[in-house]
């Protein structure tokens, strides 16, 4: 039976179930939304639906919280929001050409990859040089493309030196806004944004509305060790089980 615009009653279940879970996760660290989301979503859908929707749900929400973005985002976030505009259609031509099986596998790594990277020690606060900040631009931009994920360069590059909490969150969503923006711009240029994706979103957003406000309730009342800890232990869990489903 279909729901709508072609997705059955199960396929919107587990979407909003997951569409919920990781804004909440979004709300309370910052990011993690489409680390989380997109393999989920790619188990029932496909990879390519997955990014899109996942871009549609970014910058409805990015787009309520742009007062917060102007008031503590770092300057670096610009600068690699630009280059992520520029990089961000190679990655999705890239998804669009890769067989679905292995595009799904592919996103599980990536997922996988930012659990590791949020192991990594905390480094003091000045900003990177030019050379990292662009790697983590255009690095950041694929990945959107490809996997509906801007994070895995991101967050370590923000949440792994020593700066404000609110600076570090600001930053990534405005990278993120930014790369669900350029997401959807390279899925119309290529033909894989149609009006189902658009109606699914639309659908799910009042999860993310509930998840986001909820996990922003949390923000800033627990530790910076607990704050870490679930955000790493969430994000594994996500990757662990996308890799067990496709194995």
């Amino acid at each position: 039976m279909e729901l709508i615009a072609g997705y059955g009653w199960v396929q919107v279940a587990v979407a909003v179930a997951a569409t919920f879970l990781s804004a909440f996760v979004r709300g309370l660290a910052g990011f993690g939304m489409a680390i989380l989301l997109v393999p989920i979503l790619a188990l029932t859908l496909t990879p390519i639906e997955a990014v899109l929707i996942i871009n549609f749900l970014a910058l409805f929400i990015g787009l309520s919280e742009l007062k917060m973005f102007l008031a503590h985002a770092e300057r670096s976030a610009w600068i690699i929001g630009a280059l992520v505009l520029v990089s961000t259609a190679p990655g999705l031509i890239l998804l669009a050409a890769t067989p679905p099986d292995l595009a799904r596998f592919l996103i599980a790594l990536v997922a996988l990859s930012a659990f590791a990277l949020i192991l990594l020690p905390v480094r003091e606060p000045h900003p990177p040089g030019a050379v990292t900040t662009g790697a983590a631009g255009l690095a950041s931009g694929l990945l959107t493309g490809f996997a509906g994920m801007p994070g895995p360069p991101v967050v370590p590059f923000y949440v792994g030196r020593r700066i404000a909490r609110q600076t570090a969150k600001a930053s990534m969503l405005l990278i993120f806004t930014i790369a669900a923006f350029a997401g959807l711009v390279s899925g119309y240029a290529i033909g894989e944004l149609g009006w189902r994706l658009f109606y699914l979103a639309l659908l799910l957003f009042p999860a993310v509305l509930l998840g986001n406000w909820l996990g922003s309730l949390a923000f800033g009342k627990v530790s910076d060790h607990v704050w870490r800890s679930f955000v790493a232990v969430t994000l594994a869990a996500a990757a662990i089980a996308a890799l067990v489903k496709l194995l």
